[in-house]
């Protein structure tokens, strides 16, 4: 009985499974590992913020994967067996792509690992959108191709040193080339637009462009027919045109310009709808606001989180980002000072106020929402200069005048001051 012929494992199974290309892949998910948690109170319950500080990582990743690329690539000069390879019956090409796909397979697995983890750590905590995974497909690509592009210079260059020294020249390159009006809608590792996601195609066209420039090296270097070459070449360039011209690959995020509301008080309290589960958190530190300034006229219609000047009959509300701040991980950490900066969004800006009008401002915002550090503010006030010393008097006397009214009559107070303050007009201020 004849026997079973033996299966021998392919060349490209036992270069994935075994030596530096796992390495590789492990290293580049523990890279991220390293950058990310760092400022896991800046992104974590933001999917935006989740999505740019993954893409803005790749500042790092892909020198990184170039390197490990550039040190595979230099595999055989450090075992001494150039020779012994030159005599294989598989052509340079072959050599090359069996010794280079399992690094850069590897490194995007790395990297989808971290986008998934990542992905995992901040979803217990988001408060509306949707994750923004649009962006993954093309660094993945870029990652790739920065693991082709190292390995064929690792193949190249005859010093040992050459992966160090290539990952510090494509860091310095990465940093840089993002300021460059020229340059940046072709750097895989843009810094990321707030407000601005790609377009259905910019990660295919930045897949191309990499990809396509890698491979066109790749064959170049490697290939017995180099001409070859000019077809994934003009593939690259053909994606870098798409990528340079028209109105770009980019367009702005319609959440952002979009206001979640409720108008069950005066004013109308509204959170950006990238943050509408936030909605509920931010009317309860307005509540005590809200509910002194019930019946109050003359008050704007509504606070606003546009991210940018409120309109005319709108006060800016704080801005809930970046996160780290006043939101960490879903929840609003300093209600205080959030309604305390509310309700100085409430008398407008006005520019330098004259003297006469500070009392009056200080009780007003001592009875709606005080500063949380007005006791250290009025210690330090009262063993200050004469000057200091009187106008504390005078702003104590302004507080406890406004807090003695009755209701109605505090009303109508308040009233007459919003009018004033909404025209810009200090003489119209009432007095305490």
């Amino acid at each position: 009985m004849p026997e079973a012929p033996v299966r021998v494992p392919h060349p490209l199974r036992a270069e994935a499974l075994r030596g530096f290309p796992p390495l590789a892949g492990a290293a580049v998910l523990l890279l991220f590992g390293a950058v990310l948690p760092a400022s896991a109170d800046a992104w974590q319950g933001d999917w935006a913020a989740t999505a740019d500080h993954l893409h803005d990582a790749l500042v790092i990743a892909l020198p990184f994967a170039a390197a490990a690329g550039c040190w595979q690539g230099g595999r055989e000069r450090r075992r001494r067996t150039e020779e012994l390879w030159g005599t294989a019956v598989r052509a340079p090409l072959t050599r090359l792509l069996v010794s280079a796909l399992p690094v850069a397979l590897w490194v995007a697995v790395g990297h989808l690992l971290a986008v998934a983890l990542t992905t995992l750590t901040t979803w217990p905590y988001v408060r509306g959108d949707h994750p923004h995974l649009s962006p993954v497909p093309g660094d993945t690509a870029a990652l790739m191709a920065a693991t082709l592009l190292g390995h064929v210079v690792g193949r190249a260059a005859s010093t040992p040193l050459a992966a160090p020294l290539l990952g510090a020249a494509g860091y310095v390159v990465l940093g840089t080339a993002g300021y460059q009006d020229a340059v940046s809608p072709l750097d895989p590792a843009r810094p990321a637009v707030n407000g601005f996601w790609p377009v259905w195609w910019q990660p295919l066209a930045m897949a191309a462009w990499t990809l396509g420039l890698a491979f066109a090296l790749t064959l170049a270097y490697a290939a017995r027919r180099r001409a070859t070459a000019l077809v994934p070449l003009a593939v690259a360039l053909a994606a870098a045109l798409l990528l340079s011209t028209g109105s770009g690959p980019w367009r702005p995020d319609p959440l952002a310009h979009r206001q979640v509301c409720d108008t069950s008080t005066t004013p109308a309290v509204c959170v950006n709808a990238r943050y509408s589960g936030m909605l509920p958190q931010v009317r309860a530190a307005l509540s005590g606001v809200t509910g002194k300034l019930r019946g109050v006229r003359n008050l704007p219609v509504r606070w606003s989180d546009r991210g940018t000047e409120p309109r005319a009959d709108e006060a800016a509300l704080p801005m809930l980002t970046p996160f780290g701040w006043y939101v960490v991980r879903g929840r609003l950490m300093k209600p205080e000072q959030y309604a305390w900066e509310a309700v100085a969004a409430l008398r407008g800006d006005c520019g330098e106020e004259p003297e006469r009008v500070l009392p009056a401002d200080d009780a007003v915002q001592a009875y709606l929402a005080p500063n949380p550090q007005q006791r250290n503010f009025d210690a330090d006030d009262a063993k200050g200069d004469a000057a200091r010393r009187a106008h504390l008097r005078a702003s104590q006397a302004a507080r406890a005048k406004l807090a003695g009214m009755d209701e109605q009559r505090r009303r109508t107070w308040l009233s007459a001051y919003f009018a004033a303050r909404a025209a810009c007009d200090a003489e119209g201020v009432p007095a305490l």
